[in-house]
């Protein structure tokens, strides 16, 4: 088996999407041209990256390579609220296998005939992966919402994944509160001065967050969801007439509400890793999000693995 999650930087929305030009993918594409001479081929292969690597070159010369091998594949994109869990982060997943018979004859393997892509057959993983033909812009969208700068579809949305009884609280991911030094995580107040209208709040109750990224606890757009720790104060009740206050008064309002980022292991919870999990205690949290911003979900990528190999 394969697995590979190559550098994302080339293919994302927001960056220069220079695709195969990018030196980044350089390693990519070596082990696309080194998978033919293999003296024995994989058996599987499971690939991750960001949406956009859908339309790429890089894609195409994969698809190329492997069908000339004789793999059969399937593309899907998929968030963690497919199995459960809290937590858009709406990744582009290529699922790849060869027959043993395929494997057995390597040694003819020129002579194979294309193998028909699965891509256009109908999912029948057992959790509901979406092709990538069926994606609304709504849904491509995931993932970037403002708290009171939304519009009504986002708040309808917001609403929407919340009453999804499909996918559990974010309670069930928190750490006990006796272990999280509430202070250490509190949201600085210059932040909730300046960026206050663009947080993505959420209650232990919601069944929603945004995905958190390498860049959560020192940006703020678009880095990941906050979490409200005071559940007495009614969050709309703050933001109605915010505007209309002074600093002093703003800060006073926004301060109710106990607004916190998660803390390592919880976003180490939301991402799917054990509880067997840790980091060395010298690491600064500033770089644990940052690796857990980088990382796989891995209850998704452990579910795409099993239904991968239990098909054959």
């Amino acid at each position: 088996m394969i697995l590979m999650s190559p550098p994302c930087q080339p293919f994302t929305r927001l960056g220069l999407q220079r695709d195969i030009a990018d030196p980044r993918t350089k390693s990519f594409l070596y082990i696309l041209n080194l998978l033919p001479r293999l003296s024995q081929l994989p058996r599987f292969i499971l690939l991750e990256n960001v949406k956009g690597f859908e339309s790429s070159s890089a894609r195409q010369c994969l698809v190329e390579k492997l069908l000339k091998c004789g793999y059969t594949f399937q593309e899907v994109m998929v968030s963690p609220t497919s199995v459960g869990i809290p937590n858009s982060r709406l990744r582009y997943f290529f699922m790849a296998k060869i027959s043993t018979e395929a494997i057995c004859s390597k040694d003819s393997q020129m002579s194979l005939l294309p193998a028909e892509s699965e891509s256009s057959q109908e999912p029948t993983l057992a959790i509901p992966l979406q092709p990538l033909s069926s994606l609304t812009k709504e849904e491509e969208m995931e993932g970037r919402v403002h708290y009171k700068l939304e519009t009504t579809n986002d708040a309808l949305r917001k609403r929407t994944q919340n009453s999804d009884l499909s996918v559990r609280q974010i309670q069930d991911f928190l750490e006990p509160e006796e272990n999280v030094d509430i202070d250490q995580y509190l949201v600085p107040s210059k932040i909730l001065l300046r960026y206050a209208l663009i947080l993505d709040i959420v209650k232990p109750i919601c069944r929603r967050s945004i995905c958190f990224t390498k860049g959560y606890g020192r940006y703020v757009e678009g880095t990941g969801s906050v979490l409200q720790s005071c559940l007495e104060t009614e969050t709309e009740s703050v933001f109605k007439y915010l505007d209309q206050f002074s600093q002093e008064e703003k800060l006073q309002h926004l301060l109710r509400l106990k607004l916190r980022y998660f803390t390592p292991r919880e976003v180490a919870n939301i991402m799917g890793f054990p509880q067997s999990f840790s980091f060395p205690e010298q690491i600064p949290n500033k770089q644990r999000y940052r690796v857990l911003g980088n990382s796989l979900n891995v209850a998704v990528a452990a579910t795409l693995l099993h239904q991968l190999i239990s098909k054959c």
